[in-house]
């Protein structure tokens, strides 16, 4: 079964801090939802262990996540394969951002991916808004990773 994703969403932050923080595996471990680790097996390539509830469908999923053609802080595409106890899938995605407004950012992103096994059975309407539902909450994450309170040294 097929899936599409795509959108652009305003960060209150410059390109380069929204970058650094789509660059980094702890942030992105604490912003997707389901992911319980984020693990570097080479540079740029990720091995990822995530629990998931589709539908009425829950189970496991390990997969990899291998980030290409970066240009920072502009664009980068993205590589994802995986199965689990939901079943298998694949995909493509690429997000580009640009400055939208001082210390502002927007992301844009753009997706598709095969997705096969249990979790296909719950049928492509459930799916399709399941993966918005998602989608929003890692940009709810992901914005409170930049209003968190910085620490002594500067930095968040």
């Amino acid at each position: 079964m097929k899936l599409d994703i795509g959108g652009d969403e305003k960060i209150s932050a410059t390109a380069e801090r929204l970058w650094a923080a789509l660059n980094d595996p702890e942030v992105l471990t604490r912003c997707i939802p389901g992911c319980k680790k984020m693990t570097e097996i080479s540079p740029d390539s990720y091995k990822v262990e995530m629990q998931l509830r589709v539908a009425a469908v829950g189970g496991s999923f390990e997969g990899e996540i291998a980030l290409s053609d970066k240009e920072a802080p502009r664009s980068c595409n993205i590589k994802i394969s995986g199965a689990g106890t939901l079943g298998h899938g694949n995909g493509t995605a690429r997000f580009d951002i640009e400055p939208d407004g001082e210390g502002a950012a927007k992301l844009v992103y753009k997706g598709a991916g095969e997705i096969g096994g249990l979790v296909a059975g719950v049928g492509q309407r459930i799916l399709s808004s399941v993966s918005k539902h998602l989608v929003g909450r890692f940009f709810v994450a992901l914005r409170k990773e930049f209003e968190a309170p910085l620490n002594g040294t500067g930095q968040q």
